[in-house]
């Protein structure tokens, strides 16, 4: 196969077209014909010498997605279920807010992390996506939004998969999104989300980039942890704490952490107690994000009602520490992360 051309950084571009014989801000014009004008076709570049637009031609090719299933929620929520090459499917999502249109793309091909209260892991891990075939997700999105002359605004990190076990097309996918002639979204208006791959951890804080950072820790202690997150066996909770103390001693940046609510699993006041002498026993900036976990048929777990998540809310706020509940999105279409996909494995071995 060829290289996928969404997998080049400008670097990499540029490296690429000097060895070709060509002025490097050929690279430029590439990337502004690829992540301005979004053309699908290499003979599209007009301004480009024909002699180069061949050699593109014969060097790489342009990602396609297929689009299987598109669902549109009542609050126009857009998830897409999209055909890569082999014959896998991937899962994106573009959500409204108030402050504008936010992406969330996946980095894998099915998961192997194991949560066991998410779809995504459904199936277990087939493979890696490049890092343009995670860029070609927002090029995606962003052709939606072009039919509406509204843009991507933000990108979340939070799909299928395990980000940090796919690290080196993650960065290379941030360096494209970031890159000021590429898709050109703020740093700050991207986000990460790891379940707590220690290493990685400390690589991204060396990074010192300015992208947020969350991670998933869903119990406040490393036995229940584990029994919701296996890869709490391998990372353990305080060496996850560990190494966010030292992201934030790195970077100066605030970190999320994300709690799923399990109804009568990790929701009592008692798990909200405990997570708050947790916190506030670290010296970091932290926001707390509580996520009613959705229904999965295949998981055995029941939803948390109102009154206990804002009772959960209360304890946390009680403690001083800052935490709000996620506004639910998607609600009337399978709003899980993986739920779509999962289906469509099903319907494909029927």
């Amino acid at each position: 196969m060829k290289t996928f051309i969404y997998d080049l950084t400008m670097e990499r571009l540029r490296e690429w077209v000097k060895e070709q014989g060509e002025p490097v801000f050929r690279a430029g014009q590439i990337f502004d014909w690829l992540y301005v004008k979004r053309v699908g076709a290499f003979e599209e570049m007009t301004n480009l010498p024909k002699s180069l637009r061949q050699k593109l031609e014969e060097s790489f090719q342009f990602v396609i997605l297929k689009e299987i299933t598109r669902q549109v929620s009542s609050d126009g929520t857009v998830k897409l279920l999209l055909g890569l090459h082999d014959d896998h499917a991937i899962e994106t999502v573009i959500m409204r807010h108030n402050y504008g249109n936010s992406v969330c793309v996946t980095t894998q091909v099915g998961c192997r992390i194991g949560c066991t209260f998410c779809a995504s892991t459904l199936g277990g891990l087939k493979r890696n996506l490049t890092a343009g075939e995670i860029v070609a997700q927002v090029l995606e999105a962003q052709r939606l939004l072009d039919k509406e002359q509204e843009r991507v605004s933000s990108i979340v990190v939070m799909g299928t998969g395990e980000p940090f076990e796919n690290y080196d097309a993650l960065m290379d996918f941030l360096r494209i999104t970031i890159h000021e002639k590429g898709l050109h979204i703020g740093q700050r208006h991207i986000t990460v989300s790891t379940s707590g791959i220690v290493p990685s951890i400390y690589r991204f804080a060396d990074e010192q980039t300015q992208i947020n950072l969350a991670i998933s820790i869903h119990a406040p202690n490393d036995e229940l942890r584990s029994k919701l997150m296996p890869v709490n066996r391998r990372y353990p909770f305080a060496e996850v704490l560990k190494a966010l103390q030292y992201y934030y001693q790195t970077t100066g940046r605030r970190i999320t952490f994300e709690y799923a609510l399990i109804g009568g699993v990790n929701d009592r006041p008692e798990h909200a107690q405990e997570l708050a002498e947790v916190l506030n026993g670290l010296d970091i900036l932290c926001h707390v994000n509580l996520i009613p976990v959705n229904y999965v048929p295949e998981r055995n777990y029941v939803r948390t009602s109102r009154d206990d998540i804002f009772a959960f809310l209360n304890v946390l706020q009680h403690n001083h520490i800052n935490a709000t509940i996620r506004r639910e999105q998607g609600g009337d279409i399978a709003a899980a992360c993986g739920q779509l996909r999962a289906k469509h494995m099903e319907s494909t071995a029927r």
